[in-house]
């Protein structure tokens, strides 16, 4: 492909690409493809030849499209969205066409210097103290793995990363029974085993018990333990519940333990000021996580981590062999030691852009919009009688269930529920999957998705309704 054919193909594809940012409602929202449907389509055997670029772009259109699930379709209310924008997109091809690897401030010097700036903005955006330094990586899950490596190389003064593990390191990491199953990777692959992990209970508002939190790093001490981290939700997986940051915070610096707070999703919410009641305490973490391409209209993948102490980050991952030694590295950030990747990509371009075109304000905005047309659902919920919300919905994730007055078995409601799940997602024109709370199967409703409208809600919930009459079971 010479850069003439690289041109027109190119507008062709934005052309393409406005169009389906237009037109994604009529694709139906989760693939209707059956398992192992693509791959039959495809030759197992790569080309010999050189094919025009038309008959492969056709045979996205015909195998690949119809494959996919469409995650910027407004009505995606599944898993938590993982949102882009057309500022968003602009930055990507930008990012692809640079084709920078910008693992040090030599390798792009601006890419480093903008992402400094652009991390000092979100963490004035979403009012964290002043004493918090950014840094971006790819996911959350990548972020807690940094948060308890750094946690382990602080307490062990470095020495495990020198040594590796002996029989006195036994460690304990806390967490509550609706924190992300991330956190029992991370705890994995640091080396603490999966036995080290407390999962505590929860209140009923699925929010960890800070009482129960405090026992447990009392008799794991007792146990000759180390009580070594807790992470703390700012917004739970399954419903968004909030632990209570101060309280755990004021725990572990009674302990001296480590404070990991994930905001992964809620996190977006405190650009507005009415949502900063969640991250009260937030000065007593250490470290803190949230993921722009979550919920901040910023393409997959991009967190925003932010730590305490940048130093000790630095030291747990630092290595400096002789062919990425520069005379600058006193001077600048060099994000490759501040993760686990070595290659990074230019992510900060993307968020400058969607922050600049948007502006804090109108972002601000969008989050209020999107939880408002939650709250409409909510009360929609709460005035209909055959229905019923299983947590709170503070923000904009809404659980809930089909329960008709005549069926109380709890097995029975919860196989109901899950064929109402099935029978709204056949139909294409919604997606939204589940969770259990406390052991009922429960309808997740999300609505987070950057061009979801009042009607786009609505439409769903007329939807799951109509829906649930038709597997409703006939009068006897």
């Amino acid at each position: 492909m010479n850069n003439e054919d690289f041109r027109q193909h190119a507008h062709d594809l934005v052309d393409w690409m406005a169009d389906y940012l237009e037109q994604v409602r009529r694709y139906p929202v989760k693939a209707q493809t059956e398992p192992r449907e693509v791959l039959r389509q495809l030759p197992l055997e790569p080309p010999d030849r050189a094919e025009p670029f038309e008959r492969l772009f056709a045979d996205f259109e015909r195998i690949i499209l119809p494959g996919m699930t469409h995650w910027q379709h407004p009505s995606f209310h599944a898993y938590f969205p993982a949102n882009s924008s057309p500022p968003s997109i602009l930055a990507e091809m930008i990012m692809a066409t640079l084709g920078a690897q910008c693992m040090s401030w030599a390798t792009s010097p601006a890419a480093a210097e903008l992402e400094e700036v652009v991390m000092g903005w979100l963490r004035q955006m979403i009012g964290l103290p002043k004493g918090f330094t950014g840094v971006i990586q790819d996911t959350a899950s990548t972020a807690t793995l940094c948060s308890l490596l750094t946690a382990r190389e602080q307490v062990t003064k470095y020495e495990i990363n020198r040594r590796g593990f002996d029989n006195d390191d036994r460690f304990a990491v806390y967490c509550s029974t609706e924190t992300h199953s991330s956190i029992e990777k991370a705890v994995k692959i640091a080396g603490f085993g999966a036995e080290s992990l407390r999962k505590l209970p929860v209140d009923d508002r699925f929010a960890m018990r800070a009482d129960l939190l405090e026992e447990a790093i009392e008799e794991d001490r007792r146990a000759g333990r180390i009580p070594l981290a807790v992470v703390a939700a700012l917004g739970t997986t399954g419903s968004t519940a909030v632990d209570p940051i101060r309280e755990i915070g004021e725990i572990c610096r009674r302990h001296g333990v480590w404070l990991h707070v994930d905001a992964a999703y809620a996190g977006t919410a405190l650009l507005l000021d009415a949502y900063r009641w969640m991250s009260e305490g937030v000065e007593l973490a250490d470290t803190f996580v949230f993921n722009p391409h979550k919920w901040m209209f910023t393409n997959f993948d991009c967190s925003a981590y932010f730590v305490k102490d940048p130093a000790a980050l630095v030291q747990t991952f630092e290595i400096l062999p002789e062919y990425l030694k520069t005379g600058e590295s006193e001077r600048v950030n060099n994000y490759r030691d501040w993760g686990i990747q070595l290659g990074r990509r230019f992510r900060a371009l993307k968020l400058w852009f969607v922050i600049r075109t948007y502006g804090v304000d109108g972002l601000r905005q969008k989050i209020r919009a999107h939880i408002k047309m939650a709250q409409r659902v909510v009360t929609l919920i709460e005035q209909h009688p055959e229905y019923e919300l299983l947590a709170p919905a503070p923000l904009n994730v809404i659980c809930f269930r089909y329960r008709p007055a005549d069926i109380d078995d709890p097995g029975a409601l919860d196989a109901l529920n899950e064929r109402l799940l099935e029978a709204v997602n056949a139909t294409g024109k919604a997606y939204l999957t589940h969770t259990k709370l406390d052991g009922r199967y429960t309808v997740r409703f999300v609505i987070g998705q950057t061009q979801v409208t009042d009607e786009d809600v609505l439409r769903t919930w007329k939807l799951i309704t109509d829906c649930a009459a038709l597997l409703r079971p006939p009068a006897q």
